[in-house]
């Protein structure tokens, strides 16, 4: 609004320079690749991080398995026993050494952190596993993919924003700084006639 607010006052103004109308039009262009440009780019990065995790969400539901495990006995317990998929951090969870049946039909045997506050040997619970039985985390769901890719968006729309400002600011210093040397050499030129009589004339 500044910018076209400047570009108004600097129209037929007869101390415009022009550099205050070079100014107001940077201004003017920052403005509009802010409105537009930022938009777009998060549009396009959101719908590309959408695509993108989508895609991992079926490859994660297609590779990984829910089993059920058992308890064979349980483990001394850590401070680091926090599960990264709870709730909360400090949801602590129990590690046992478990037995599972792989989704091959073979049978697997390992140390996992289950979600029992008191595990007794036979006790079950839900683990993830891939093809080969191993233990991995839980897959990303719909939902959470598309947070992810909305952020992203957010993200690259407030990234090109801060760009253009940025560029818009060094442009405008760097006209600054030139004119500012421009008056220093004038009144280079016009120091050593300054305050005589006649000088000029």
């Amino acid at each position: 609004m500044r910018a076209i607010r400047g570009l108004w006052r600097w129209r037929r103004n007869p101390l415009r320079r022009t550099t205050d109308l070079v100014e107001a039009w940077v201004a003017l262009t920052g403005l509009l690749l802010i409105v537009f440009v930022a938009p777009l780019a998060g549009t396009l990065v959101g719908g590309a991080a959408q695509d993108t995790l989508q895609r991992s969400v079926r490859a994660q539901h297609e590779s990984r398995h829910q089993v059920t495990a058992f308890v064979v006995r349980e483990l001394r317990r850590s401070p680091f026993d926090v599960d990264p998929e709870g709730v909360s951090a400090g949801d602590l969870r129990s590690r046992v050494l478990a037995r599972w049946e792989a989704a091959d039909g073979s049978e697997q045997r390992g140390t996992v952190l289950a979600g029992l506050q008191n595990p007794h040997p036979g006790d079950h619970f839900r683990i993830w596993t891939d093809g080969q039985g191993r233990v991995v985390p839980r897959p990303l769901d719909s939902a959470t993919a598309t947070t992810h890719a909305a952020l992203a968006g957010v993200g690259a729309a407030l990234a090109t924003a801060l760009l253009v400002e940025a560029g818009r600011r060094i442009v405008v210093w760097r006209m600054v700084r030139r004119r500012y040397d421009r008056w220093e050499r004038d009144w280079e030129r016009a120091g050593p006639d300054w305050g005589r009589t006649g000088a000029g004339s």
